[in-house]
């Protein structure tokens, strides 16, 4: 399971609409250069690498480079880390919700009875 900081970063980096359209672009069309992400942003090329350095830096692209272009590419594993981290916090609320759900029915149960 991923330390707190790092899904902290992961879910930081995914509370933009911006860098989840980025996210969202790479896992369909697969590597791109950072020109091909900029294109349909009307925002600066240096305001897209600010959203690519965040993304980055939370694990969820990496960058290489190939002479003067660097390509990103989404790492799917940081993902796949997040839907670990939230399908265990919801299996505890489920857990949680199932004793709850026991403990309000035995105490209608009792009032019932009374």
């Amino acid at each position: 399971m991923p330390r707190a900081n790092t899904i902290s970063r992961t879910f930081a980096a995914l509370s933009d609409p911006t860098r989840l359209t980025i996210l969202a672009r790479l896992a369909k069309q697969g590597e791109m250069t950072v020109q091909d992400i900029a294109r349909p942003f009307a925002m600066s090329l240096p305001a897209v690498s600010q959203h690519l350095k965040v993304l980055e830096q939370a694990g969820l692209i990496s960058r290489s480079r190939i002479g003067q272009q660097r390509p990103c590419r989404l790492e799917p594993e940081r993902l796949a880390a997040a839907q670990a981290w939230l399908d265990n916090t919801r299996a505890a609320w489920d857990t949680r919700l199932d004793r709850l759900e026991t403990f309000l029915a035995s105490t209608k149960d009792k009032a019932d009875d009374k």
